[in-house]
């Protein structure tokens, strides 16, 4: 069911913070920009990508730390939420289909799920 992790998703301030983040993945670390929008970038790394957020300011409480939650490319997000619901596990968003209106536009089918140690997951189904 799963096929690899898709992606690692990070949060940051705006500003001179996220300016630093799209330096030192982009330029330091030399990764290609897979796409960009208001909110975020997200990197190629190889078999799997980056993506950075920002938030609102350039103050803010990381709350569930740096890393926002990883996301798993899987072959059916509905398959693997209804596992993970089966076997017991808080599924907190149901599977749905997004567009991510970046350039170019992600569309993908997506669920979010919690794992043993309360990790968020993403279960991403990219078209």
């Amino acid at each position: 069911m799963v096929e690899g992790i898709h992606h690692v998703s990070m949060k940051c301030g705006k500003g001179e913070e996220f300016e630093k983040v799209k330096h030192f993945y982009g330029s330091v670390l030399g990764l290609d920009v897979c796409a960009e929008w208001a909110e975020g970038i997200m990197f190629d790394a190889g078999g799997s990508r980056i993506e950075i957020f920002c938030t609102a300011g350039d103050e803010y409480d990381p709350g569930q730390g740096i890393i926002r939650h990883f996301a798993l490319a899987v072959d059916s997000a509905d398959d693997c939420a209804r596992a993970v619901r089966q076997a017991g596990y808080e599924v907190f968003i149901e599977p749905k289909d997004i567009v991510i209106k970046s350039d170019p536009p992600i569309r993908a089918r997506i669920a979010f799920c919690r794992g043993v140690l309360g990790e968020e997951i993403e279960l991403f189904e990219q078209e």
